[in-house]
């Protein structure tokens, strides 16, 4: 998986900022960075449910099976269905897809609406316009990265409330800084 950091590094401008470079750089930047955090996320996230609602449905016929592997199978099942909800409630992965999304759909509909000069942009001069589609544009970004910022920082309340009932969160290694 991915850093929760690894968004599109900052650029130096150099020379003037106009409006169709922003556009075609910065803006169409994040645009493909979220939807494609967002196609992970999802399929993260329907992946893990797959594996809780497959697995949970199989354990039952599998401890009611008068075979020998059925008890074994049953129980390694049981700890891949409950590794999956706790990695789910941990990373957040429908959260994550959500902020995603929504965040690239904002940058998309602002972009049309600076082209065709309408909503937020519409009698605004050249100028004004393109300063009202960079504040609202960072202020989206910056929205979000607050967003999955929030939503890790509740992953790591539900870490702490995993290791209350003896679960591990992280690898050996990882809690010494390794």
């Amino acid at each position: 998986m991915e850093d929760v950091g690894d968004a599109p590094e900052g650029q130096a401008w150099s020379g003037v900022m106009t409006p169709q470079r922003y556009v075609d750089e910065r803006l169409a930047q994040y645009q493909e960075w979220y939807d494609r955090k967002a196609t992970r996320m999802k399929a993260m996230h329907l992946r893990m449910r797959t594996v809780s609602v497959v697995g949970g449905a199989l354990v039952p016929v599998l401890v009611n099976l008068d075979v020998g592997f059925a008890r074994i199978t049953a129980t390694v099942l049981s700890l891949i269905v409950v590794a999956s909800v706790s990695l789910e409630s941990v990373y957040r992965y429908r959260e994550q897809w959500k902020n995603y999304r929504s965040t690239e759909q904002l940058l998309g509909h602002e972009r049309v609406y600076f082209s065709a000069r309408v909503g937020a942009y519409h009698g605004l001069s050249d100028r004004n316009a393109f300063t009202t589609l960079v504040a609202r544009v960072e202020k989206a970004i910056a929205s979000e990265n607050s967003a999955t910022l929030n939503v890790m920082t509740l992953g790591g309340q539900v870490s702490t409330e995993l290791q209350q009932y003896g679960l591990p969160t992280q690898r050996q290694g990882e809690a010494a800084g390794a």
